[in-house]
């Protein structure tokens, strides 16, 4: 069938009519993202209903081909894992499936479904039982609104996904009253899977090493026109992650991504763990904390370097942190920027921070 590219409240028909078995449909997106969908291609997988465009921060741009089944497998086993059925609030793109699983989730139950701006301020009233899907940075933007605040606290589910949360941020909201459930997922599986590190009902986590691996009803068909790739990742209905994690007192904690783990100067340095520690330091990215990077190096092969958008020297960060990071992991230099980049999910998008170091874009510091 013919593909179809619809935006905003369309998509809500448009995702129930792919669902009740009509045209498969992709969400209006980014130009980068475009070419991936392949609109002048029909789509040939059985039962496909949705093309979800990636991000693209690491790797080309590609598109992945969900079905209908998955779509309301997820949806089901999400109510089911927050307790039933309830409206939903769309404050995420919908060109990435987070924002698209708001959606989809609504429809899968027959409930409201209500869209709000990014950065909440027409956030509705929650009724009875309403969910919301945000971001880390969303978060952390409300809680300085004390109004806002007071909204979301009548929500009976607020899922946090797309990048790994500040934990003394997480503990704030908790401790506010905020109902916040974390998620941990991929295009590849209907967005979340694994809320609070269990894997919801019917879903399976396994680690190979510390690759994890996600296996059940709600993996992708494969990615659009690229069979090979499909089958480097895709087994059955096991989706291969570029994820690194492990299990602690029987739940999944994300270390990060498996290119998270660079090598300078022969040592291996874990660029997840590194940021962990430069968080806790320094508040974080929002409070304009370094961001770690690793950039090619004729001498060392990667070398750890840092921006920030806060007045932080490289003595600075040395001294507050070195002796926790070591040698090799901690920054040999120190760029200044105006504001860090981020993808339309939230993440910082460290391929465009590297891309802009190599380009000699930023202000260096130290």
């Amino acid at each position: 069938m013919q593909l179809r590219q619809l935006a905003g409240a369309a998509l809500v028909d448009g995702i129930a009519q792919a669902l009740a078995g009509g045209a498969p449909l992709a969400p209006v997106c980014d130009p980068r993202l475009q070419p991936a969908l392949h609109l002048d291609q029909p789509v040939a997988e059985p039962d496909a209903a949705l093309v979800v465009p990636t991000s693209g921060t690491t790797s080309a741009p590609k598109a992945v081909v969900l079905s209908a089944a998955a779509i309301r497998f997820a949806a089901q086993a999400t109510h089911a894992r927050l307790g039933g059925p309830g409206d939903w609030v769309c404050a995420l793109p919908t060109q990435h499936v987070a924002g698209l699983m708001t959606i989809a989730r609504a429809v899968v139950a027959g409930t409201h479904l209500g869209f709000a701006r990014s950065d909440l301020a027409d956030l509705p009233e929650a009724t009875s039982r309403s969910y919301l899907s945000l971001v880390s940075a969303q978060l952390h933007q409300a809680m300085n609104d004390p109004q806002l605040l007071a909204r979301l606290g009548g929500y009976q589910a607020i899922l946090i996904g797309g990048s790994a949360i500040n934990p003394d941020l997480l503990a704030r909201a908790r401790a506010s009253g905020l109902r916040v459930v974390t998620t941990y997922g991929a295009s590849e599986t209907c967005g979340g899977c694994v809320y609070d590190g269990l894997p919801l009902d019917g879903v399976g986590v396994e680690l190979a090493d510390e690759r994890i691996l996600l296996r059940g009803p709600m993996v992708f068909s494969g990615y659009r026109l690229q069979p090979e790739l499909t089958a480097q990742v895709l087994h059955g209905d096991v989706v291969t992650t570029a994820d690194r994690g492990r299990f602690v007192g029987g739940r999944l904690e994300v270390l990060g991504r498996l290119d998270d783990v660079v090598i300078s100067g022969g040592e291996k340095v874990d660029l997840a763990w590194a940021q962990q520690i430069c968080d806790a330091t320094f508040g974080g990215p929002s409070a304009g904390g370094p961001v770690l990077l690793a950039v090619a190096d004729p001498r060392w092969g990667q070398r750890v370097v840092a921006v920030a958008t806060s007045a932080l020297t490289l003595a600075e960060v040395r001294e507050r942190v070195g002796e926790v990071l070591g040698r090799a992991a901690v920054p040999k230099e120190l760029r200044q920027v105006a504001s860090m980049a981020y993808t339309s999910l939230g993440k910082i998008d460290r391929a465009a921070l590297v891309r802009a170091w190599q380009e000699g874009v930023h202000g260096d510091v130290g």
